[in-house]
């Protein structure tokens, strides 16, 4: 296997000398949505006219990264970034290619958003085509694969995983080696592999963005998987409502199996596997690996108690290993690094890269990836560029729904699974929303517990009733009717479905009113006592009593 990527890297090789110029345009969900697709045909389209077919191509990537700049375009051979370029940009653009660049549009790679991550999730986002295998093999991809296959027992993978430290990134950081060798020593023929692909958070596009921009390393990551706990099925279980990366996953799937890296004795081996996708229909309760089984299985998407857990007894009843995209993007560098490189990243506890997607009141939105341990601050001032109107921070939401508000003060701490559990905020799987000074936190926590109320499933009493409780007194502060009686309740009921729930969605959803609380209890005494909202978000309906 390993002569035919030499040979394919070799003929991709021998492809970009043919050309003088390579102009990339991100064509990820971002870029596109903002035009990108347009700028493509037009720079298409412009070069031909220009007669430079032969010396000039114009090639699609995966995310860049920095999503507020879209259409992004690369001039390669001069490492020119160009941001927010429109068809009327394109002209001048091909013009330029061997003169000067369009200074109005050039984006520094040297500015700290780009300089400060360190890409291993992220390595080929942004330079690669994702629509074509050669190039993703070109870039060292399946050579962690064959390295599996060849090289090293089933055992060995799986020791070299844990080497790693990497813990899951769907939010659970639960050791991946500890649950990959659970699988793999269950007992049974039959075991399935599953990408949890189902993100459903508020502001959150990581795993989406990965699947657009490098999906053969999703399809790498499960092989690898399979054979190391003896699976031949896998599932990438994904929402309907991301049809690029649908679209992209199908056509890499067809890809590898033309290619012999899909099916049955893969590259000649004995190995079999076989990867199909499943779509989910939008409920954020499916993220949960027990809903999400069930879904796959045909059933309503609800969880169900645990033990036995999926390692033992998961889809069909049989032995199943599921992680999320992020974990298995990770797996190939792992193994073709070593799982000590990996283990050098990151803190103590908390190895290796994680991937974010800055949303909210930040100058730069998009997908960055760092090593666990860096600071709140350098990811919002550094990374992020600050906030926009010179406002203040005032709190970052990381974990999602379920996650908590960290306010400013705390901005130094570094971002590890400890120390966010420490603040009272959960990884999650990597969304971080960044609010200024005209957030109501009062509001922030109506927001997020409506949604946990309406995703959730409705088969546990204290979720189901709980968040609806819990909604409803917060709306009632934020209308200035509530009493400090209230707010007790509130607290009270936070506890009680945070104990009692079922599953996870449950179990976290009172984390925004919590840490809230904890951060922010002034701004509920204000809402409360003095009937106002100091952000001016709450709209008061002071009973006339009141207002007398």
């Amino acid at each position: 296997m390993r002569e035919k990527f030499e040979e394919i890297t070799s003929a991709e090789e021998q492809i970009q000398r043919e050309f003088s110029h390579e102009v990339d345009v991100c064509v990820a969900a971002g870029c596109l949505s903002s035009g990108g697709q347009a700028v493509k045909t037009a720079l298409e389209e412009a070069v031909s006219a220009n007669g430079l077919a032969k010396t000039c191509k114009v090639r699609g990537v995966g995310c860049i990264g920095l999503c507020s700049e879209g259409p992004l375009v690369n001039v390669k051979n001069t490492q020119t970034l160009y941001g927010n370029v429109t068809v009327a940009d394109v002209p001048a653009i091909v013009a330029g290619l061997d003169g000067e660049a369009m200074e109005r549009l050039v984006i520094s790679s040297e500015q700290p958003f780009f300089s400060r991550q360190t890409r291993v999730v992220l390595e080929n986002s942004g330079l690669i085509d994702p629509e074509r295998i050669e190039e993703y093999i070109a870039a060292q991809g399946y050579l962690a694969l064959d390295k599996a296959m060849t090289e090293m027992t089933p055992s060995q993978v799986i020791e070299e995983v844990t080497l790693s430290g990497l813990r899951g990134r769907g939010g659970g950081g639960y050791p991946t080696g500890l649950k990959w060798t659970t699988v793999a020593k269950a007992a049974g023929m039959e075991k399935y592999v599953i990408c949890n692909a189902d993100e459903g958070d508020p502001g959150a596009f990581m795993d989406r963005s990965v699947l657009e921009s490098d999906p053969h390393r999703i399809l790498e990551g499960m092989l690898i998987a399979g054979y190391a706990v003896g699976a031949s099925q896998g599932y990438i279980y994904v929402r309907a409502e991301y049809p690029l990366a649908i679209e992209r996953l199908k056509l890499a799937i067809r890809q590898a199996r033309r290619a012999g890296l899909l099916g049955n004795n893969i590259a000649g081996t004995t190995f079999n596997f076989n990867i199909d996708i499943r779509l989910g229909a939008g409920a954020f309760v499916c993220g949960e690996e027990t809903a999400l089984i069930a879904s796959i299985e045909g059933k309503r998407g609800t969880p169900r108690l645990r033990p036995p857990y999926p390692a033992e007894y998961g889809l069909w009843g049989k032995p199943t290993l599921i992680n999320n995209v992020e974990t298995f993007a990770s797996i190939a560098p792992i193994l073709r690094n070593g799982g000590a490189w990996y283990a050098g990243l990151g803190t103590e506890k908390s190895k290796g890269t994680k991937v974010f997607a800055l949303a909210g009141s930040i100058v730069n939105t998009g997908l960055i990836e760092v090593p666990m341990g860096t600071s709140l601050r350098e990811i919002v001032y550094e990374i992020g560029g600050g906030i926009p109107g010179g406002k203040a921070c005032k709190a970052v939401q990381t974990g999602g729904p379920s996650g908590g508000c960290i306010p400013a003060a705390y901005l130094d701490n570094p971002v590890d699974y400890e120390s966010l559990r420490a603040l009272g905020s959960i990884m999650g799987s990597g969304g971080m929303i960044v609010m200024d000074d005209s957030a109501c936190m009062v509001d922030v926590a109506r927001y997020f517990m409506e949604f946990c109320m309406t995703e959730s499933c409705g088969k546990c009493i204290p979720c189901r009733v709980g968040t609806v409780q819990m909604h409803n007194l917060l709306v009632k502060i934020t209308k200035g009717m509530a009493t400090l009686e209230d707010l007790d309740h509130l607290e009270q009921l936070c506890e009680v479905v945070q104990h009692t729930s079922l599953c996870g969605l449950g179990q976290t959803a009172p984390n925004p009113v919590l840490s809230t609380l904890r951060y922010f209890k002034d701004e509920y005494l204000a809402h409360i006592e003095h009937k106002q909202c100091p952000a001016g978000i709450c709209k008061m309906q002071i009973p006339v009593e009141v207002a007398l």
